[in-house]
């Protein structure tokens, strides 16, 4: 959220924060990939095998296969066997099966970062509809819903102010 006031587009999956930006901004103003809940839920009931957009997937494959290998660490070739480790064996996330989407979404992203004039529109948009996630307005929220307190104008004096 930090990020959209600041002007980034936001790529990623519709979980998390980024519903609520995309609540805001509208979804066509961010890049989202992967799969929905509704897709997560379905193959949790099918079963999820990494192994098998390991070996359907060439791109994936040679991508682990460089980590496994010690291709990006040659004077420590084992530097990414737990990751590779996580993701083959025991990936709750189930980052592979998203893999293909975001690849589809990677290629929209530099499409319209070709189209300056667009991209600036769109991150116009993202910033002028951030305004839900500001620090003022969240801290007003939380201290109503979870500090159970109301917002105040009295003033506290800096460390350095003397106190009456």
């Amino acid at each position: 959220m930090k990020f959209m006031l600041n002007g980034a587009l936001t790529i990623g999956t519709m979980d998390g924060a980024n519903v609520e930006m995309a609540e805001e901004a509208g979804e066509e103003n961010l890049f989202i990939f992967g799969m929905r809940v509704e897709d997560v839920e379905r193959l949790d009931r099918q079963g999820y095998c990494a192994r098998d957009y390991y070996e359907r997937l060439p791109e994936l494959r040679t991508a682990v296969d460089q980590l496994s290998s010690g291709f990006f660490s040659p004077r420590q070739p084992d530097l990414f066997r737990d990751i590779v480790n996580m993701l083959m064996n025991h990936d709750r996330f189930k980052v592979f099966a998203d893999y293909e989407s975001y690849v589809k979404c990677q290629e929209r992203v530099s499409e319209l970062y070709k189209d300056s004039r667009q991209w600036t529109r769109t991150v116009i948009r993202n910033i002028a509809a951030a305004g839900k996630f500001s620090s003022d307005r969240t801290i007003a929220q939380y201290a109503r819903e979870i500090w159970g307190t109301e917002p105040t104008r009295h003033r506290i004096p800096a460390p350095d102010e003397p106190r009456h």
